[in-house]
């Protein structure tokens, strides 16, 4: 495992905030229009997310027939002009992103409560019911690979017996943290990228913690930073000192 540490060049193409609520009957997803002259100088590009349903039915002795139904907007997407912060106003929730260059939680985190804010003043939700810190890392590796416990702490295992040469994998975990009450979904991938010389590993971590919580409650901001904590012991100790002095 790698020792804990901030990372000045980190692999994070994505970071997300994300906060699941449980929505009042009345809400329409219009309202969130009224957010446009409030974000307009700080997120300008406004995108509308509308939702769909499509239904196959299947008849003996006929073609499948299928339905289209649109089931209206879902939300907004607040965009900065650089495209590096997205603010979803969603129906169901609210999700802050950060694309590369990643800087800081200490950067991001303020900005997503302060937009997190905005969401409860038009929607007023009723509970959250999850609370999640995802992040997607594209870690590069010179190839051809040869070991992987180079890199990772668990790497793939191929027997013995049979040819040690790995051109991709997938590995999906799902853990749970008993005493903290915490989960995270973890992911693992291997693709080959334009580069002959080097391969790409996809290291997904999304922490998360479901039940109902006051969407004004102190303890949203402590459960962010518990889900960054879980996040980072995921991180370091999937990955290979190694790994981890690259992106210093």
């Amino acid at each position: 495992m790698a020792r804990k540490r901030h990372l000045n060049n980190a692999p994070i193409t994505e970071a997300l905030i994300d906060f699941r609520v449980v929505t009042p009957t009345s809400f329409s997803a219009e309202a969130f229009l009224s957010l446009k002259p409030i974000l307009a100088e700080r997120y300008p590009i406004v995108e509308e997310r509308r939702g769909f349903e499509t239904q196959f039915a299947l008849g003996k002795g006929s073609p499948p027939k299928s339905q289209f139904k649109d089931l209206g907007i879902h939300g907004y997407f607040f965009k900065t002009s650089d495209g590096l912060h997205i603010a979803q106003f969603r129906s169901d929730g609210f999700t802050f992103n950060r694309l590369k260059p990643y800087t800081a939680w200490e950067n991001i985190l303020p900005e997503a409560l302060r937009l997190w804010k905005l969401y409860i003043d038009v929607v007023s939700p009723e509970s959250v019911s999850r609370l999640a810190v995802r992040y997607i890392n594209h870690i590069a590796i010179p190839s051809p690979v040869g070991d992987f416990s180079n890199y990772l702490t668990t790497p793939p295992m191929v027997p013995s017996e049979l040819p040690q040469n790995v051109s991709s994998f997938l590995v999906r975990l799902v853990i749970h943290d008993s005493n903290l009450e915490l989960a995270a979904n973890i992911t693992q991938a291997l693709e080959k990228g334009i580069d002959p010389s080097s391969v790409t590993i996809i290291f997904d971590i999304d922490a998360y913690k479901a039940g109902e919580f006051d969407p004004n409650g102190e303890e949203i901001v402590n459960l962010l930073n518990m889900l960054r904590n879980f996040k980072n012991d995921i991180f370091f100790n999937s990955l290979t000192e190694k790994t981890v002095e690259a992106y210093e």
